[in-house]
């Protein structure tokens, strides 16, 4: 999703980390990107990104022009800044290795879509939040829209009792690990 990612970076010269077809569509648009795929990690300044899976679809879609572009594969993140080690999950649906990520890195923090309908949804992302072993798990993907409404409160509160942190961030709400 790049909703606000071509004016955010305008207005401040912001990098745009993203695969390697949409930062090159995003840099024919002017803007500083830093292009990656999928297994690739790089060194920031800010800290350590890894690229990884995700499985969702990736296009852009002129609705003027009625066309469809496709993207590249779809990504998550795993981001290891001041020594936490942060899951982003991205759109996708539940897949097994997200267990291989849990077995190689410490996860203290997952961001885990339970819209359903688009992406994984309640169910599986208890199952993924298992798999990460993640020590705290804050819900996204959901509610903007009525073919993803999702109980984020109950979803927490199974989190929290299968022994991990649930949290509900509000729209400009921050988290500190």
């Amino acid at each position: 999703h790049m909703l606000d990612a071509e004016r955010i970076a305008k207005a401040t010269g912001a990098t745009i980390i993203a695969t390697h077809e949409l930062a090159t569509y995003l840099s024919f648009k002017g803007l500083n990107v830093h292009p990656m795929n999928l297994g690739g990690q790089f060194e920031f300044s800010f800290g350590k990104v890894k690229m990884t899976q995700a499985f969702h679809s990736s296009s852009i879609i002129d609705e003027e022009k009625q066309t469809i572009t496709y993207m590249g594969m779809p990504a998550g993140f795993l981001l290891t800044i001041e020594g936490k080690e942060i899951y982003h999950a991205g759109d996708t649906a539940l897949f097994g290795d997200l267990a291989l990520y849990g077995a190689h890195h410490e996860i203290d923090l997952a961001f885990l879509p339970i819209g359903d309908n688009f992406t994984m949804g309640p169910d599986d992302a208890l199952i993924a939040a298992d798999m990460l072993q993640a020590k705290a798990v804050v819900p996204i993907h959901y509610d903007t829209f009525d073919l993803i409404k999702q109980d984020a409160n109950a979803f927490c509160e199974q989190i929290e009792a299968r022994g991990q942190n649930g949290h509900l961030l509000a729209i400009g709400e921050s988290l500190e690990l």
